[in-house]
């Protein structure tokens, strides 16, 4: 039997690991530098960005989905972002993905959310291909943009002259 549940913050070692697991599938562990203390910060600290649910197979841990809220001002509605949906591989295929998808659909309408929305790698032809089933629309006319590291830095101190 399948069951989703919120994490807490013993689930920190628990979430790390499908971190690292998820990593190593999308060929992206040479990424992660997240720890158990910079989780338990972020995710049960003081001030919380992003919430994780847990899905379990019997007893078993067998998938997370870590996501955090948006804003449209489109919409002037909040929206859901699904940062993280992963499922162990021997377990893909039972409704896993599907039971977290559908508990963050009911979250998002519970919150008064007006979308709920993630990014896909590419390649990811399954994904791609599951995530059309549940009536998943994807966004070709966005492109997504991303400023880290030497260049946050340089963005935060003022950024480089443009000309």
């Amino acid at each position: 039997m399948t069951e989703v549940r919120e994490a807490s913050t013993e689930d920190v070692p628990l979430i790390l690991t499908f971190i690292k697991e998820l990593a190593e599938y999308e060929r992206l562990s040479h990424d992660v530098v997240a720890t158990e203390d910079s989780l338990r910060t972020w995710l049960f600290g003081e001030t919380p960005v992003a919430e994780v649910l847990i899905t379990e197979y019997g007893a078993e841990a067998v998938g997370f989905a870590l996501y955090f809220h948006s804003f449209s001002t489109f919409l002037a509605r909040p929206g859901i972002y699904l940062e993280d949906l992963y499922v162990r591989p021997a377990f893909r295929g039972r409704g896993m993905g599907k039971a977290m998808l559908v508990h963050l659909a009911k979250l998002a309408r519970e919150r008064g959310c007006g979308r709920l929305e993630w990014s896909v790698l590419d390649w990811n032809e399954p994904s791609i291909r599951f995530y059309e089933a549940l009536g998943a629309v994807a966004m070709d006319d966005w492109t997504v943009h991303r400023v880290t590291g030497e260049a946050l830095d340089r963005l935060a101190a003022g950024g480089p002259e443009i000309g």
